[in-house]
């Protein structure tokens, strides 16, 4: 399948919008003995709970608000684990699963602005383009379309291209790609892609417009 992609804009930022709502910061309020029910903007919300959390030792705050977001996902050990590394590590770009790595950066940022800074600080890129797909390729842009045609256009040392080649070749199935990618969004005839900075730099983008033929894993 061939697609030919023009980039807008690439964006890295530190924070993502919307991701953390007023039933989010209420709840964690409550979790750090902070409850103010007469108080309903987001931004004197997002306040309250940096001075809550400031108030606490840096792990200690990052165990509760790993708890509130991801007790679904990892157990009491690997929460207080991960608690003590994310002092030190970016978390959110090494830990070993991919798919908890949207939700480590939130909750990093999070402790990063609260703390100002005691945190590693980590990055999102964000990029708009346009893709057209050639001939019989398929309309429906998932991620793994848009991740395999991103790849053909970045710098040989990329880390998805050293560590995915056999997946990004079609030699085998590319079930990564759901969560490399974050988001993908289409916004009227244009796109947004949504990713962490480790996977995709703005530094590592060769050209504002290319092709891309990309293939798909076919099991015999």
């Amino acid at each position: 399948m061939k697609y030919t992609i023009k980039i807008h804009k690439i964006s890295t930022v530190d924070d993502l919008e919307n991701a953390w709502n007023i039933d989010d910061y209420k709840e964690l309020l409550r979790r750090f003995d902070f409850n103010n029910d007469d108080v309903n903007d987001t931004k004197e919300l997002r306040e309250l709970l940096f001075m809550a959390i400031a108030d606490r030792d840096p792990s200690e705050a990052a165990r509760i608000v790993l708890d509130y977001k991801l007790s679904n996902e990892m157990n009491e050990h690997q929460i207080d684990s991960v608690s003590y590394e994310m002092l030190v590590d970016k978390i959110s770009e090494e830990y070993p699963r991919i798919g908890l790595h949207k939700t480590l950066f939130i909750i990093n940022q999070l402790l990063y602005k609260a703390f100002n800074g005691k945190f590693p600080n980590t990055k999102a890129t964000i990029i708009d383009f346009d893709i057209t797909p050639k001939a019989n390729a398929d309309q429906n842009i998932t991620k793994e379309i848009a991740l395999k045609c991103f790849a053909q256009n970045l710098d040989s040392h990329n880390v998805i291209i050293r560590l995915f080649e056999k997946q990004l070749n079609g030699e085998e199935e590319f079930n990564e790609a759901n969560d490399i990618i974050w988001e993908i969004q289409q916004i009227e005839n244009s796109y947004r892609l949504i990713t962490s900075e480790y996977f995709m730099s703005s530094q590592e983008f060769l050209h504002e417009e290319f092709e891309a033929k990309i293939a798909f894993f076919e099991e015999d």
